[in-house]
């Protein structure tokens, strides 16, 4: 089973190439995915596939993303959208949030943060879905603030399991210590960032990871995860 079981995800976007990449990754994820190249014909789909993740590009010709979001939202359906726009624009972010977007992509972007912002979404609307998600020998069971390794139970505080969760979601990219303090202590923590590496330590004991394979250490950039 993938990590997207039971999930429907409609791609509305007019590259052909996007569509074909998205729809190829999304559904070895385990999604049921549906793709249109057009605001007006996603309406309807909408209506019909009843869609928990809508993927909207901004730029579209005839009825454009802005428009297209605000006819999803006018509809009722129980939806999660994220935007896709070309260029880093505040007024175009705070234009689509205002019209009932959830979040916000940046072309180009990584099929894996895209992939990070599907779960989120889920996890905040639709919790149901998403009771356990498997990642390669690692299983999250975020309902029951648990995390398998090779389906043995791992004990970990609460702050290790939302390290561990955070890394195993973003697993292949690097995060650096600001974001991981962002994610996991919050904005305002204002403590030391050397806090991560102690916590990174513990974790590094708990999986058995001595050799540093598992969690990466880039130096000067950050950690990554790879499974």
């Amino acid at each position: 089973m993938g990590q997207l079981d039971k999930v429907n995800i409609l791609l509305v976007d007019d590259e052909e190439s996007i569509l074909q990449f998205l729809e190829l990754g999304l559904g070895n994820e385990g999604a049921t995915v549906k793709t249109t190249t057009n605001g007006i014909e996603a309406i309807t789909i909408a209506d019909q596939f009843k869609p928990h993740i809508v993927i909207l590009d901004v730029m579209m010709p005839g009825l454009d993303g802005f428009e297209t979001c605000q006819q999803l939202r006018a509809s009722g359906n129980d939806m999660a959208i994220i935007m896709l726009t070309a260029k880093d624009d505040v007024s175009d972010r705070v234009n689509g949030l205002r019209l009932g977007a959830d979040d916000y992509l940046v072309k180009p972007f990584s099929f894996s943060e895209l992939l990070a912002r599907i779960h989120a979404r889920i996890r905040n609307q639709f919790p149901m879905l998403l009771s356990a998600v498997r990642y390669g020998e690692f299983t999250v069971d975020d309902r029951r603030k648990e995390i398998m390794q090779h389906d043995e139970v791992l004990e970990l505080s609460p702050t290790e399991y939302e390290l561990l969760k955070l890394l195993l979601m973003n697993h292949g990219s690097v995060l650096s210590k600001a974001i991981i303090l962002d994610k996991v202590w919050g904005y305002d923590f204002g403590g030391e960032q050397n806090i991560v590496e102690v916590y990174v330590r513990s974790l590094r004991e708990k999986l058995g990871d001595r050799e540093h394979r598992i969690i990466r250490t880039l130096r000067g950039a950050g950690y990554r995860m790879d499974l």
